[in-house]
């Protein structure tokens, strides 16, 4: 993942992490708990954007901020374990089954690059569960800290 990260976050000068999910649905929330561990963390240059369930009422925000990268944090359910993250470019997000957002992630990062130089990538975490009312499960917890402190390993090296 690291070397995945550092080679997609080359050349960033400005970076936009969007964090998706419903934090009453379990593992969805992660988008957002994502963004909590990172919250006062992150070097100049990075700005934290919590899109909850309609991340789409956020591309103009984003859009007026012209990042030149956008890492979208969301549930990705592509097959892993419970907690396998993968870096997922744009062109394979509509393979993905995403968490339970009314417009696919795939067309909000179309939205939001269109004409735009603009490189977009998602950072999916393998749900354990996405049920009502349900806690984050442990395997979440522990891929949710994780990815920050590598993510802000590499943004400081990269941005730093």
């Amino acid at each position: 993942m690291r070397e995945d990260l550092e080679g997609w976050l080359r050349g960033c000068s400005r970076l936009v992490i969007l964090g998706v999910g419903n934090p009453l649905r379990g593992d969805d929330a992660l988008g957002i708990e994502f963004l909590k561990e990172l919250r006062g963390r992150v070097p100049r240059g990075v700005k934290l954007i919590e899109g909850g369930v309609a991340p789409e009422n956020f591309i103009g925000k984003i859009r007026a901020l012209k990042p030149s990268h956008l890492l979208i944090i969301d549930a990705a359910r592509f097959g892993g374990k419970p907690g396998e993250t993968r870096l997922i470019m744009p062109e394979h997000i509509a393979g993905i089954a995403i968490s339970t957002h009314a417009m696919p992630l795939y067309i909000l990062a179309e939205l939001i690059s269109g004409g735009m130089d603009v490189k977009v990538a998602l950072l999916g975490v393998e749900p354990k569960n996405l049920n009502l009312g349900d806690e984050i499960s442990p395997e979440i917890e522990d891929a949710i800290k994780y990815c920050a402190n590598l993510l802000l390993s590499v943004l400081n090296e990269v941005l730093g």
